[in-house]
């Protein structure tokens, strides 16, 4: 009423209603703006399809979900599974939600590798921004996609109500800062329990050293028969020796850093998670994938010895007796082809890059063209050499929650 009064002696008329708060306005405003970027979230830039009003470098097309499903199957093959953690060797989790979940192929795949240990009735869920996922109940997966912004938290789902969360290749999506810090923590809300990630910028192994095995036999194991490297903290890494593949992480490394994204997670994963003290079991895998032959490979087989991952343990040489018998000193054909398919990931990963890649290099199209030519043949032409010890580094990491008593 002394409001009404007030306005009246003003002149103000007193049937108006006051003018809504500025933060009111502001929510009003983005919550518009969320509702038009979920009912069409897409948008066509360089010829490609784009997340629209995100900071998401990468195109959304069949391409390059191609390209990240091939990563995911690299990363299966080097950790051994769809799961790292051991807490989930014997008893499944009953729920999982799959954070950015694109195509949910990794959640395929998680449903097969507990399926084939017997377990059937696990339930995943499929979070993402864009509704990129088929169907998967017609695969015989218990599916439910839901569609969400994973930068908006709180994410719709009640506290616990998820036995595992998988955050996986989020590097590219999360801006460091608070936006990242926030997610972490409705994660942890939810429970988490695994994150998965790659790095975009490349570095390389040590040219004359190979590092040294995993203490751990089954880690260990693993990368003996997949010609990888188990790589453990501090590890020694060089910038990458050939010159393009320089270049490139050099360009990938500012484009990002313009868009405050990270271009070597693997380095940075481990330091956050340890900061969470509502994780506990913390775990790790770090995997360098080579690119092609290194160095003391090459001398191995000049020498006629058996190729390892650079250490003659019983499982290297024992893996290969076969080999040995037929004479044969080189890699196995899926070790040779797991090396090529990460490194045409790399290269796929560039050409979807490639409209901030010509602004980080200042090329024009032309440029261009003639730089990515040269970067082909110098690659893919294995007469060259122009690969020594270039090597895709991936990550897996894991933190159980502690139990809160009742």
């Amino acid at each position: 009423m002394e409001n009404l009064v007030a306005r009246a002696a003003t002149g103000s008329s007193a049937t108006s209603l006051p003018p809504p708060s500025q933060s009111k306005m502001q929510r009003t405003l983005s919550e518009q703006q969320n509702h038009d970027l979920l009912s069409n979230p897409f948008e066509l830039r360089h010829g490609r399809r784009y997340l629209r009003d995100v900071p998401y470098p990468l195109p959304c097309d069949l391409a390059e979900t191609q390209r990240q499903n091939l990563r995911t199957l690299l990363m299966i093959s080097v950790f051994g599974g769809a799961v790292c953690s051991p807490k989930w060797d014997n008893e499944p989790p009953k729920r999982v939600l799959e954070v950015g979940c694109g195509s949910g192929y990794w959640s395929a795949m998680c449903h097969d590798h507990f399926a084939a240990k017997g377990f059937h009735d696990i339930e995943f869920v499929g979070m993402d921004i864009a509704p990129l996922a088929p169907n998967l109940n017609k695969q015989g997966v218990k599916w439910k996609f839901v569609q969400h912004d994973v930068r908006k938290t709180p994410w719709p789902f009640d506290d616990g109500e998820f036995d595992m969360v998988m955050m996986k290749d989020l590097s590219l999506l999360l801006t460091i800062g608070q936006t990242s810090e926030k997610i972490l923590l409705d994660s942890i809300r939810l429970v988490r329990e695994g994150v998965w990630d790659s790095d975009s910028a490349l570095r390389s192994l040590m040219p004359d050293t190979p590092p040294p095995p995993s203490k751990n036999l089954k880690v260990q194991e693993i990368a003996e028969e997949t010609a990888t490297f188990a790589v453990g903290p501090g590890h020694p890494f060089v910038p990458a020796q050939n010159k393009f593949i320089h270049k490139a992480s050099q360009w990938i490394t500012e484009a990002l850093d313009r868009r405050k994204l990270h271009s070597i997670p693997c380095v940075r994963i481990a330091q956050v998670m340890l900061q969470e003290t509502d994780l506990i079991e913390h775990g790790q895998r770090r995997v360098a994938i080579p690119l092609g032959e290194l160095r003391w490979e090459r001398k191995a087989s000049q020498q006629k010895r058996p190729l390892s991952n650079g250490h003659d343990s019983p499982m290297s040489t024992g893996s290969r007796d076969q080999g040995l018998k037929n004479g044969d000193y080189a890699l196995t054909p899926e070790q040779a082809a797991l090396r090529q398919t990460a490194l045409m990931t790399f290269l796929q990963m560039i050409e979807s890059m490639e409209p901030i890649l010509k602004e980080a290099s200042g090329k024009n199209a032309e440029e261009w063209s003639h730089w990515w030519a040269n970067m082909m043949s110098s690659l893919l032409d294995p007469t060259k050499g122009g690969l020594t010890g270039e090597c895709l580094e991936l990550g897996a990491w894991w933190g159980t929650k502690i139990a809160v008593e009742e």
